[in-house]
């Protein structure tokens, strides 16, 4: 047999139980990622591209891509914050490993920021009959 470590933060639910007590941390998860300024000012940019889209007549897919595009950019937003609060934890001095873990972090969410930009351009190009698809 076995031993392998357990925590107590699922507090060992099963089914529904762990279900909700997921349900639970997510929200606790969103409401801390709330809190970060980045994270808003990408839910503006959002909002803003949905404006742009709605301006442009767009498809319902349209819509569709950049929301998950969104949900992704906000998935990829709180791992930074994660990595961000464990390294400023482990390393609240300045170091190396903790600048290049930060600077990971924020580079993923810069690509993803331009993937937002590049698709929402795409769709202004299209609408104006630059390029077809």
């Amino acid at each position: 047999m076995t031993n392998r470590p357990t925590n107590n933060f699922g507090g060992g639910k099963t089914g529904i139980a762990h279900l909700l007590a997921a349900g639970r941390y997510s929200l606790a998860g969103a409401r801390d990622l709330a809190k970060e300024s980045a994270a808003r000012h990408e839910a503006l940019a959002f909002a803003a591209g949905l404006v742009v889209l709605f301006m442009c007549n767009a498809r319902f897919g349209d819509y569709l891509v950049l929301t998950i595009l969104f949900l992704v950019l906000m998935s990829i937003e709180a791992l930074n914050t994660s990595i961000e609060h464990i390294v400023d934890c482990v390393s609240p001095d300045k170091s190396e490993f903790a600048r290049a873990a930060k600077d990971l972090g924020s580079l993923a969410v810069f690509l993803n920021l331009c993937a937002g930009g590049a698709y929402l351009l795409a769709v202004l190009a299209r609408t104006f009959g630059w390029i077809e698809w």
